[in-house]
C-alpha cells in the first residue's frame, strides 16, 4: 500500500474517534493536525486539544492510538498532542453553535428536542432516581439525551450517575471560551450545580433571582448539541424553579412522580397544576415505590396503593387528552443501592422489575411523535 493511500486510511480511521465531551468525531472538530505515514508504515498524528489540561486528553490520545493501530499496514504510531490557538477555539465554538448566538436559547419553540420536566409534589419520592434511570434507558435506545439537574438545593444527579469521586465531588465541566461542555455518563450529557461547588456537603442557599439565573445559564451557556431528549430534574414542590422552567421552557412537557400513598398523591397533583398554569402540558404520571414482591409471591404495599392512578385521574381534568399512569415502579433494593454507588439499575440489572418498569416508560417516550406544526425546519427553496 502506498504512503498516500495509507495516510488517507489513517485519516479515515480517525473519523471514528469521538471527543468524549462534545460527542462528535475529532476530524469534524478540526482537532486533527498533521497526519503522515512513512515507507515503513510508521504513522505520526497531530492532535489539538481544546484547552490546556483537557480532562479528556488521555481518553482522546488512547482512542487515536487504537484507531491508527487498527489500520492494516501501520507498524508504529506516534501521537503529538498540542492545544488549539485562541483563533482555532473561536472557530470551533462558532461551528458548534451553527449560527446560533452565544448564550442563545437552545431549546426554544423551534427546537425539535423533546423537553420533559420531571416534577413531584414532595421530596423523597425517588424523582431524581427515576429521572437518571429514565435518561440512561433512553440513551441505550440510541437517543441523544441530556439532563439538567434543576434541583439546585438538593442536587443528586451526578452521584446517581457515578460522576462523583470518592469524596462525593463531581467534576467541573470543561470550558471552551464562553461555552460549557457538560460531562457525559452512560451516554447522557449532564449539568448540575453540584459540579460548581467545592464539596459534596456544600449548601446552596439561594433565593428566586439566583435560582432563575442559574437555570437560565444551564439552558444557554451549556452546549448540549443536538439532543433528541432533554430531561429536567426539578426540585419538589411548586416554588421558584418550577415557575422559572415554565417561563424559560414553555413548550416543555411534564412527568409527575408520586408514590402510592394518598397523602403524597394530594401534593403531587399540585405540581401538575402549577405546570399547567405556566402553559406546560402534563403527559404522564409515574408511581414510584409501589408494592414490594415477597418470596412467596405476595405483594407488600408499604406505601399503600392507588396514588398514581388517582393523580393521573385528577390531572386529566382540564386537558384535551387524559393523563396516563405510565408505570408503577415497585420498591427495589437494587434500584436504591444503584443510586448510592452511581450504577443505574437499567444498566446493571435490567431484569429487575423496577428496571423493566422504567424501560417501559423510556420506550413510550422514545416512540412519541414530534409535531412539526409551527416549527422552523431550516429549509430554503432555490
Amino acid at each position: 500500500m502506498s504512503e498516500g493511500v495509507l495516510t488517507e486510511a489513517v485519516r479515515g480511521a480517525l473519523a471514528a474517534v469521538l471527543d468524549p465531551e462534545i460527542r462528535k468525531p475529532i476530524t469534524e472538530l478540526d482537532m486533527v493536525g498533521g497526519v503522515a505515514v512513512d515507507a515503513d508504515g510508521r504513522a505520526s498524528v497531530g492532535i489539538k486539544l481544546t484547552i490546556v489540561g483537557c480532562p479528556a486528553a488521555d481518553a482522546i490520545e488512547r482512542d487515536v492510538r487504537a484507531a491508527v493501530e487498527s489500520v492494516p499496514g501501520v507498524t508504529d504510531v506516534a501521537v503529538d498532542v498540542s492545544v488549539m490557538t485562541p483563533a482555532e477555539r473561536r472557530a470551533l465554538t462558532e461551528k458548534l453553535r451553527a449560527g446560533r448566538p452565544a448564550r442563545g436559547a437552545q431549546f426554544g419553540p423551534d427546537s425539535l428536542t423533546r423537553v420533559y420536566a420531571v416534577t413531584s409534589g414532595k421530596g423523597g419520592v425517588g424523582k431524581s432516581t427515576v429521572t437518571a434511570n429514565l435518561a440512561v434507558a433512553l440513551a441505550e435506545r440510541g437517543l441523544r439525551v441530556g439532563i439538567v439537574d434543576a434541583d439546585v438545593h438538593g442536587f443528586s444527579i451526578p452521584g446517581i450517575l457515578g460522576l462523583t469521586d470518592e469524596n462525593g465531588v463531581a467534576p467541573r465541566p470543561t470550558r471552551v471560551d464562553d461555552m460549557i461542555l457538560p460531562p457525559v455518563a452512560y451516554g447522557v450529557k449532564v449539568v448540575s450545580i453540584g459540579m460548581f461547588v467545592d464539596s459534596a456537603s456544600a449548601a446552596v442557599a439561594w433565593r428566586g433571582p439566583m435560582l432563575h439565573r442559574t437555570i437560565q445559564q444551564f439552558l444557554t451557556d451549556v452546549f448540549f448539541g443536538d439532543l433528541d431528549v432533554l430531561l429536567l430534574d426539578l426540585p419538589p414542590g411548586t416554588g421558584d424553579v418550577a415557575i422559572s422552567v415554565g417561563q424559560l421552557l414553555p413548550t416543555a412537557e411534564v412527568l409527575v412522580v408520586t408514590t402510592p400513598q394518598p397523602a403524597a398523591a394530594d401534593v403531587a397533583e399540585r405540581s401538575g397544576v402549577v405546570a399547567r398554569q405556566t402553559g406546560q402540558r402534563v403527559i404522564g404520571v409515574i408511581e414510584n415505590m409501589a408494592g414490594l414482591v415477597q418470596p412467596d409471591g405476595t405483594v407488600l404495599e408499604l406505601f399503600g396503593s392507588g396514588g398514581g392512578a388517582e393523580v393521573a385521574r385528577r390531572l386529566s381534568a382540564g386537558q384535551d387528552e387524559a393523563v396516563p399512569l405510565l408505570a408503577s415502579v415497585p420498591l427495589s433494593i437494587p434500584l436504591r443501592s444503584g443510586g448510592d454507588v452511581g450504577a443505574p439499575i437499567v444498566v446493571t440489572d435490567p431484569g429487575d422489575p423496577a428496571a423493566v418498569a422504567i424501560r417501559r416508560v423510556a420506550e413510550h417516550l422514545a416512540t412519541r411523535s414530534r409535531g412539526l406544526a409551527g416549527r422552523k425546519l431550516g429549509l430554503s427553496v432555490r
